[in-house]
């Protein structure tokens, strides 16, 4: 399994220097605090929950985004469950809307699946988007209708412990995680790939179910236009909150 994990994220760490032969790429610094919710109240079913608050330049100068997203969750087996929700992303101005802010109404279906050993963990998730964006009437206002795209992304998490009690209580788990984005649908002409993000950074494990992720990404971003790129580099803070309200008798659930 490890072979196929370094395989993998070497794909992903070389999809980001597709593109850079373009010239037209912009830096940007942004921060982004996250806070994720997975609770589980019975052998096959749960929900989640999440939000992100992200800056918008020069790490701490105003917004770009507010994102939240809750959904409902069915638990194939404990090491794998299908999620079906709903996001609502508040995009404040910005190029194209400099004076208006861009709501963006987004339901999403993922399928996830973790491979947890002793001194290893793997997550990966595959989600499918359906994004329906406020159409742009001019700078200050807002149009009628959407504009709509699918998006797919695949998701990759590995983790690996710093310290002998692996993944323990009050100790730090190295982390590497990539992500890809893909766009498809009528109205998307030149920028099928939308983006990916890579990240770098540790886990602080808090107890055994809640984790505080901390560290650097880099988000590389085609856009719309096609010949015009985003370097995004972010410093990513992330709280994973787990819950399990199931009674203990019923612990040894789907997949034991």
């Amino acid at each position: 399994m490890k072979r196929t994990v370094l395989l993998v994220l070497g794909l992903h760490l070389f999809i980001p220097f597709m593109g850079q032969a373009q010239k037209q790429t912009v830096h940007v610094q942004q921060v982004w605090l996250n806070y994720f919710n997975q609770t589980r109240f019975s052998d096959r079913w749960g929900i989640w929950a999440d939000a992100s608050l992200r800056t918008k330049e020069d790490w701490t100068n105003d917004l770009s985004q507010v994102i939240g997203r809750v959904g409902l969750t069915y638990y194939l087996s404990n090491q794998t469950k299908f999620t079906a929700g709903y996001g609502y992303i508040h995009h404040y101005p910005s190029d194209n809307h400099p004076q208006v802010a861009m709501p963006e109404h987004r339901p999403w279906q993922q399928l996830q699946w973790h491979n947890n050993k002793p001194n290893l963990r793997l997550m990966q998730w595959v989600r499918l988007e359906e994004r329906f964006r406020h159409r742009i009437a001019a700078p200050d206002k807002l149009g009628a209708g959407y504009n709509f795209n699918y998006r797919v992304r695949y998701n990759m998490l590995l983790a690996l412990p710093l310290s002998k009690k692996a993944f323990a209580p009050g100790t730090f788990s190295g982390v590497l995680n990539n992500e890809v984005h893909i766009n498809f649908g009528k109205e998307i002409v030149y920028n099928s790939f939308d983006q990916n993000r890579f990240f770098a950074g540790f886990f602080y494990h808090v107890n055994q179910h809640d984790q505080i992720q901390a560290g650097y990404m880099n988000l590389y971003q085609q856009q719309a236009a096609g010949n015009r790129y985003r370097s995004v580099h972010t410093a990513r803070i992330s709280y994973f909150h787990n819950l399990d309200l199931r009674r203990k008798k019923q612990n040894n659930g789907p997949g034991h």
